[in-house]
């Protein structure tokens, strides 16, 4: 079901033909862009292009590594889901607004439609060319909106379960970002921890090797210097 989300959001912001891209990037992993245009088998801008536009509404994060041999930066890309979850959740919430303003119109306002070419006007409009089709000069006749109307309440209807589906993916990804936050917060105290003891550790031990030297110092006996001997000369 993800990946199935990812993939249409990959379809609103680069075009049908990319959606294959997160069968690549859907990993923990970055790729190398190299890799992904080989396995999309496209050329290496071509890759970048996709790379880019999903790039501009921030759907995807990248990192740069240097080729110690040939000098040249390599990108390496990953799909950001969280991301791209809020952005299709958006993208719905605007589509259902512009339905609802649809069924909204429809339900409150008169159309009229030329029989002959099919052609569609307001009221206020229709009244200004004395409902008459600019076209072919046929009368405009009134159009009934309950097919319409219908039709818009089932899309309406779609959208939202969609919506619903992609509310739990957002819960179910900021559960996961939350456990990770965590696991690296008790990984850092613990790390911050071990330093500590470390520290505390190698200050102990200096304590101790002063304290053991000076205790050396004051048990040691201070050397006797051997002086010479004074000599009297007899005198004769």
């Amino acid at each position: 079901m993800l990946k199935n989300l990812l993939k249409e959001v990959i379809s609103l912001v680069a075009g049908k033909q990319a959606e294959d891209i997160i069968n690549i990037l859907d990993t923990q992993k970055y790729i190398n862009e190299f890799v992904i245009a080989k396995k999309l088998n496209l050329t290496i801008n071509q890759a970048r292009n996709i790379l880019y536009k999903i790039s501009d509404h921030g759907l995807v994060s990248s990192i740069r590594k240097k080729d110690k041999r040939k000098g040249w930066y390599t990108y390496f890309w990953k799909i950001e889901i969280l991301k791209s979850l809020e952005f299709l959740r958006e993208n719905l919430l605007k589509k259902i607004e512009n339905t609802e303003h649809q069924m909204k119109s429809r339900e409150t306002k008169r159309f009229y439609v030329c029989p002959r070419c099919h052609i569609e006007l307001s009221e206020e409009n229709a009244l200004i060319n004395n409902f008459t089709c600019n076209e072919c000069g046929s009368i405009l006749v009134l159009k009934d909106n309950t097919k319409l109307i219908k039709d818009l309440r089932k899309n309406k209807e779609r959208l939202e379960k969609d919506l619903g589906i992609v509310k739990e993916e957002i819960l179910k990804e900021k559960e996961k970002e939350e456990k990770k936050r965590i696991k690296e917060i008790k990984k850092e105290k613990r790390k911050t921890k071990r330093k500590s003891q470390i520290s505390k550790l190698s200050k102990w031990k200096i304590k101790k090797g002063q304290s053991s030297n000076l205790k050396k110092l004051k048990n040691t006996k201070p050397k006797k210097t051997k002086g010479r001997k004074k000599t009297s000369k007899k005198r004769r």
